[in-house]
This record gives structure tokens, sequence and C-alpha cells, in this order.
């Protein structure tokens, strides 16, 4: 998969130190995958929803949401927003799904 882009990954673990580790563990398995569903996703990450058009990640213990959009097509993962989790709760991400 290509992933577009681990700068909002970096950006974010700049601001939580504690995220770095998993958002780097996920875009090392992401960049290696080759999905074409959901379900090859859960396969990986067994915590992965579909919500609308978009699939969310648990990340760091469910400390943190990532926000993906996934074209299984051209094996494009667009990052649309790493939120913790208080913020994911706030539901303005899903305007966007």
């Amino acid at each position: 998969m290509h992933i577009i882009s681990r700068k909002a990954l970096l950006e974010f673990a700049k601001i939580y130190p504690s995220a770095y580790q998993p958002l780097d563990d996920w875009y090392r398995v992401t960049k290696k995958a080759s999905w074409q569903s959901i379900a090859d996703v859960r396969m990986v990450f067994p915590h992965a929803d579909a919500v609308g058009n978009c699939t969310v990640f648990n990340i760091g213990g469910n400390k943190y949401r990532l926000i993906t959009k996934i074209n299984y097509e051209s094996q494009v993962v667009f990052v649309r927003y790493v939120l913790t989790h208080p913020e994911y709760d706030k539901g303005n991400w899903k305007n966007e799904c």
C-alpha cells in the first residue's frame, strides 16, 4: 500500500510522543500490505472498522484513532486524521467519511 502521508503521523507523534511507536508499527505493516477489502485489513488489524467511506484504526491500545480512506484498487491509503480518543468521540471527522 502507498500511504499518503506519513508526515501527518510524524506530526501527531511530535505532540503525543507515546503515539510514535504504534503509529510507526501501523505504517510499516500497512506499507507492506496489499489489501483488497476491509476483511483483509481486519486479518491484520482486527479492530479496524469501516465507517462510511473511511477505515478507522485503534492505535496505541485505543488511546488514539487513525482515520483513513483506502482505495483498494489503486492500493493507496489516505491518512485523513490522527486523533486522541476524546477528539474522535466529538465526531467532527465524520463529515469527511
